[in-house]
């Protein structure tokens, strides 16, 4: 809560979500059956989850070697990504340029 006490409320929500496993990929909306596949629009042979969307996926390389350019090695680490506080803003341009969870919660 201390890390997202000055966010705004739509990236706080984004944070809450990916934090607690809930956010809007298709490996979470399949398990409560909004989607009927748990896998990745760009990747069909992989779930799509949190570190495959962060760390892993081809589809956002590019957006992904920007992220990695700010915030070095550490950019390849989840829980570095969703806990440190520098890595807030970068974080934050990398989901927005990606555009999986504007649907949800708008830019963050």
């Amino acid at each position: 809560v201390k890390l997202t006490a000055e966010f705004p409320k739509r990236l706080t929500g984004l944070y809450i979500a990916l934090r607690s496993r809930h956010a809007p990929l298709n490996l979470h909306l399949h398990r409560i059956g909004k989607v009927p596949s748990p896998h990745c629009p760009h990747c069909p042979a992989t779930d799509e989850t949190i570190l495959h969307l962060m760390i892993a996926c081809p589809q956002y390389r590019h957006t992904r070697h920007a992220l990695t350019n700010s915030l070095g090695q550490r950019a390849t680490s989840l829980s570095f990504l969703l806990s440190d506080p520098n890595a807030a803003p970068h974080l934050a341009k990398f989901l927005n340029a990606t555009g999986r969870f504007k649907q949800t919660f708008g830019d963050v």
